[in-house]
């Protein structure tokens, strides 16, 4: 930026294990977001090396990242990012559509992970006539949308309330239980420790310590 150079990350090292719910913590601008960002490919390291599957992705072009990001890694945004003019399933076949999936084959499997996330009988809504948690559902059904190995899910409870907020980590355990996909998830809310199999916590740009749910000192059980 300019003159000055930021030092995002600092020689982070480490492996996420194929069905793991992995949660990154930090404070504001102690890099976990950029972490999270190498993560899916969606920013490239100037030095080091990411691997998905045996593959380093740091060496890969923007059409075999494309590629990648559209079959291998589901993305849920903190604030939705639902296409507003579409209906429910329309938004969870966007993707299929990008990965050439036939209409009604991609109807057909949309509903089916919609009905996975209890919103079956939302098929027809649009955004706008849903609730937050009704929204935040249909982005994660979006990000199931071809069946990937990865779910990278930015701050997925910021904009939730407290029950909806459980309801969307219970999804979470859900579909790692059940489906084996890998999760991981840049969040500031501590009821997320209890879902997680391991916490990293990120601060200045360091992987300072993994932690697991039992080594904690914080009462999870009564987090608000």
């Amino acid at each position: 930026m300019g003159d000055s150079e930021t030092h995002a990350l600092r020689g982070v090292t480490l492996d996420i294990r194929r069905g793991e719910y992995l949660s990154i913590m930090g404070p504001s601008g102690s890099g976990k977001s950029t972490f999270f960002n190498m993560i899916g490919g969606l920013d490239k390291p100037t030095s080091g090396k990411v691997y998905i599957d045996q593959v380093d992705i740091a060496q890969l072009d923007p059409y075999e990242l494309a590629w990648l990001r559209c079959r291998k890694v589901g993305y849920v945004f903190q604030t939705f990012n639902l296409i507003q003019v579409m209906s429910c399933i329309e938004n969870v076949m966007l993707p299929m559509a990008f990965a050439g999936k036939d209409s009604e084959e991609a109807r057909e499997a949309a509903m089916r992970i919609l009905e996975r996330v209890g919103l079956a009988e939302r098929a027809l809504h649009k955004p706008a006539e849903m609730s937050g948690g009704q929204q935040q559902r249909v982005a994660v059904a979006r990000a199931l949308a071809n069946a990937p190995d990865i779910l990278l899910a930015d701050e997925p409870t910021a904009n939730l309330d407290l029950k909806t907020g459980h309801e969307i980590i219970e999804l979470f355990c859900r579909l790692r239980d059940e489906l084996g996909v890998t999760i991981i998830s840049a969040t500031h809310d501590l009821k997320m420790l209890k879902a997680s199999d391991r916490i990293c916590w990120i601060d200045d740009g360091r992987l300072e310590r993994v932690s697991i749910p039992a080594e904690l000192n914080i009462d999870v059980e009564n987090v608000e």
